[in-house]
């Protein structure tokens, strides 16, 4: 089975990540959770972890191993990536190149595949800056799935929702063997 590196990115849509963690380790693979200080804000690391059954990291500072480089390890002891979700401001760090967290530094370090599902305001998906990050993303090999339409908890609809959990399992397809 699959050990996923899934990175939760801050934004409403980070409770659909608890049920993604729930149906992919009732599917058998592996989860470990990397949570941004965003992500904190609408999902607990307790919740996370309880569900992966994994330690949730936070912080590259508070890797115990980073003595070791443990970010590097980190990245490279999953098979794939998943950020989710994938915010306009984490697109962009990525886009970017930057790392200046634990997740946009494990981005930077992994040599696994990486697959963002995006969830943000339908006008914020089509902005110009969003449309730019996303065709780098995909230049550079990232997979994107596509966002869902629909009502946003904003009250506007378009595209941007996350997709429901079911169907990001099934848009890993091959990633989860």
């Amino acid at each position: 089975m699959s050990r996923v590196l899934l990175i939760v990115g801050g934004g409403i849509a980070a409770y659909k990540a608890l049920e993604l963690v729930r149906l992919l380790k009732k599917s058998g693979h592996q989860v470990t959770p990397v949570l941004t200080s965003g992500g904190e804000h609408f999902v607990t690391a307790m919740s996370l972890g309880t569900l992966a059954e994994s330690q949730v990291h936070t912080s590259l500072w508070e890797l115990k191993d980073e003595v070791e480089i443990g970010h590097i390890q980190l990245s490279r002891s999953a098979d794939f990536v998943l950020v989710c979700p994938a915010t306009a401001d984490l697109l962009a760090k990525m886009a970017a190149g930057l790392a200046d967290d634990l997740a946009t530094t494990l981005l930077l370090a992994t040599d696994k595949p990486v697959v963002v599902a995006p969830a943000m305001n339908v006008r914020m998906w089509n902005h110009p800056a969003t449309r730019r990050n996303l065709a780098q993303l995909q230049a550079d090999g990232v997979k994107i799935i596509d966002p869902a339409e629909g009502e946003m908890a904003c009250g506007e609809f378009g595209p941007g929702r996350l997709p429901e959990p079911q169907d990001i399992m099934d848009s890993l397809g091959d990633l989860l063997k």
